[in-house]
């Protein structure tokens, strides 16, 4: 397809267009703060819509609907004339011309490139196991885990009905960061709250929730007094956590382990992972140095090395603070498209740019029903667990939800949700098949001798029923 390079290339006049890659936290950061400056901005994303990244795992365990932690990206500038959106994907960046490559076969120029294009899964070197194990970065793998975790009920219902047993209900999350906390603890409130009178032949309530990592504690990032407070959390609420513990295969309807306390083989209904991320790759295509996991290494003003005039922004940067990567979570992503915007009006105006310097107002998770862990540091400090640790992390999420609407839907479904003990995004998309389960079925009554089930590190096999 020939370049369309002529409609959308840089402008000749003197307002300076800038290209943002990526709707998310930095990208819609970076654009609100350009919308009143003399500049024509091209927001580019794959998707025409902005996903609040922080509740994508109410959406996996049917708290929420997509379109409640979701926003059209267009609506979300549609005050703001100087910005335009394309629904396009970068294929290639070219920092000595200033122009980016899409799909469509379109070239955009630029006087400033925003990249805020994030990050996906990593299955350090094993994406065969992808399949078998999805991730949670998008709406897309938010509703394939609501289909996996909703459908092993419904197959266990329609095995135990006709043949009298099925296999075991075991839920394994890979990865003990704030993600497998949450969905751990989600799939538990599940289990025991919304689903115990739906079902006649089994109880949801007796399926098992495993949680694996292989670092030494849960929530690594946090303080060590609010990891021990969530790894009893979680023991509360009857997951089962395994630190130390190495995932070294995942089959259908099977996780291997080894490391110190490997556990050998679990058998899975469902596998869950949330262990690891790497950068988007548009980052190696500016050429510039990157990190292990392919983020781009930035100096103060978030520029790679002797390219002034691009950002990197959010999961996709390398920005050390202090003697420490700045994580790549939403916090430092939005601080980070605030300040681009700060730097591209310094540069307008011919002030001297600001260094950028994150400032941490602090980390929390949910763990389950009215629980969470919290490590406040604005604007007091303070470690907070239970259920004060869980009303100040919805007040915070519901006020950094995008739009009125989204936050008016999302409390209210929450109100409906804690109260009444239902969920109302309950439905299964997609075929009925689940990795394993057949194979399971065909294979017969699990066994004593068969691999650990979870819950019961003896070797015992339990069925859900």
């Amino acid at each position: 397809m020939s370049q369309l390079t002529t409609p959308l290339r840089r402008n000749s006049g003197s307002r300076p267009r800038v290209v943002i890659v990526g709707g998310g936290f930095a990208g819609l950061h970076a654009g609100k703060g350009l919308g009143k400056l003399p500049v024509d901005v091209t927001l580019i994303d794959r998707r025409n819509h902005h996903t609040f990244q922080p509740l994508l795992y109410q959406v996996a365990l049917a708290v929420l609907s997509p379109a409640e932690i979701a926003a059209p990206i267009r609506s979300v500038f549609r005050h703001q004339p100087n910005i335009q959106v394309l629904m396009d994907e970068v294929v290639g960046i070219d920092a000595s011309a200033q122009t980016v490559s899409l799909g469509s076969g379109a070239c955009v120029g630029y006087d400033y490139l925003v990249l805020a294009a994030g990050a996906t899964h990593s299955y350090f070197g094993h994406n065969e196991w992808a399949p078998l194990a999805p991730g949670l970065k998008t709406i897309e793998d938010a509703t394939e885990i609501r289909r996996r975790v909703l459908l092993a009920f419904e197959l266990a219902e329609r095995q135990k009905q006709e043949h009298g047993w099925h296999p075991p209900l075991n839920f394994v999350v890979i990865g003990g960061g704030p993600t497998g906390v949450e969905l751990a603890g989600a799939i538990c409130d599940i289990s025991r709250f919304y689903m115990k009178h739906d079902f006649r032949h089994i109880n949801p309530e007796k399926s098992q929730v495993m949680l694996l990592d292989g670092g030494p504690r849960l929530l690594a990032a946090y303080p060590e007094d609010l990891s021990a407070k969530a790894e009893k959390e979680l023991a509360d609420l009857g997951v089962e956590v395994h630190t130390g513990c190495h995932v070294t295969g995942i089959e259908p309807g099977r996780v291997q382990t080894g490391g110190p306390k490997g556990i050998g083989a679990v058998e899975a209904a469902v596998i869950l992972w949330a262990a690891g991320v790497e950068a988007s790759p548009l980052g190696k295509m500016l050429g510039a140095a990157t990190d292990h996991r392919g983020c781009v290494v930035v100096d103060n003003q978030l520029n790679p090395p002797g390219l002034p005039t691009v950002f990197v922004t959010g999961d996709l940067s390398h920005f050390e603070q202090d003697g420490k990567q700045v994580p790549g979570v939403a916090q430092p992503a939005m601080q980070m498209g605030d300040y681009v915007a700060k730097v591209i009006r310094a540069d307008i105006s011919g002030s001297i740019r600001p260094g950028f310097r994150y400032f941490d107002k602090g980390d929390m998770a949910t763990i389950g029903r009215m629980s969470a862990v919290a490590n406040v540091k604005w604007p007091f400090k303070a470690h907070m667990s239970g259920w004060m640790a869980w009303a100040t992390w919805l007040v915070v999420h519901i006020f950094f939800l995008i739009g009125f609407r989204n936050r008016i839907a999302v409390m209210s479904n929450w109100i409906w949700t804690y109260f009444a003990f239902a969920r109302s995004a309950r439905l299964i998309t997609g075929d009925q098949n689940l990795p394993g389960w057949q194979e399971q079925v065909k294979a017969g009554p699990p066994q004593p001798t068969d691999a650990v089930a979870v819950g019961d590190s003896a070797g015992k096999s339990q069925a859900a029923d």
